[in-house]
């Protein structure tokens, strides 16, 4: 048994660099995929949330009132930063389908590499892809009038829940690519779900001027407690949520992509490796 126990410590470090080393190439690949299709990255990635941005700030905002009062482009940016979390769903998922659907996750699978890299790569390159578009649509936000308040402390935090929150939409997507990949339909159907996830919450509205059992179902959407913990984070106004969750908004947001993470992330795994069956 000691010996096994050595063996097993003297191969963990070994293992743990061959799978990040694998991890690392696969990102690389996927990176690679940028660099020749810039327009799709630019138009997908950081042109729309901006145009949304642009059309519900100048084109829309000055028929919306913020309950509780606030100037409302500082309401509607943080709900904008998350909904870019959410709308990252669809770019994983139609990537992994397409991969997957190729042929290309099997070639990899085939080969004398680390059973978790695929999902691990492709999870390190759209996190970081996710992280540039939120720089993105931070500086159109200042560049329209939005700040923080708060400082950089609170600032920081606001940032990692929004990352926090991605990351755990990310396994969605993995999943739900790994599930529909033989079924172009289906990936179009499930696609479609981006929006009334985003919209189903506080991103644009304040659940308060929503009917009671409708801002009651929004402020459960794991989407809202994000949006509304970075209002507070950012100094932002926050609508005048009454609800429970509203007010526990800092540990819901916290909670929510924990859980989801819990649930999908070994569900992606083990779709993974059923691949195929």
């Amino acid at each position: 048994m000691t010996a096994t126990a050595a063996t097993v410590s003297t191969m963990s470090p070994h293992r743990l660099r061959w799978a990040t080393s694998d991890a690392l190439t696969i990102a690389r690949r996927e990176l690679a995929h940028w660099r020749r299709q810039p327009g799709v990255v630019v138009a997908n990635t950081l042109l729309f949330p901006i145009m949304i941005v642009l059309m519900f700030g100048y084109l829309l905002g000055g028929a919306m009132t913020v309950p509780g009062g606030g100037d409302y482009r500082e309401f509607l940016l943080p709900g904008m930063f998350a909904m870019t979390m959410v709308f990252g769903i669809g770019t994983t998922m139609v990537a992994v389908s397409s991969d997957a659907a190729r042929g290309i996750t099997d070639r990899f699978r085939s080969m004398p590499m680390s059973a978790s890299a695929v999902v691990a790569g492709r999870a390190l390159a759209d996190m970081l892809n996710s992280a540039i578009a939120l720089v993105v649509l931070l500086a159109c936000g200042l560049a329209i009038g939005w700040e923080p308040h708060r400082g950089p402390g609170p600032t920081l935090a606001a940032v990692g829940l929004l990352l926090l929150l991605r990351f755990a939409f990310l396994w969605v997507g993995v999943y739900l690519g790994l599930l529909t990949y033989a079924n172009p339909e289906a990936v179009t159907a499930v696609r479609t779900f981006e929006f009334p996830i985003g919209f189903l919450a506080n991103p644009f509205v304040a659940t308060a001027t929503m009917p009671a059992w409708l801002g009651i179902i929004a402020a459960w959407n794991p989407l809202s407690a994000t949006v509304t913990a970075t209002r507070e984070l950012f100094g932002n106004p926050t609508g005048e949520d009454p609800s429970w969750i509203a007010d526990h908004a800092l540990l819901m947001a916290v909670v929510w992509p924990l859980l989801l993470i819990a649930i999908f992330l070994p569900l992606s795994v083990h779709r993974y490796r059923r691949l195929g069956d």
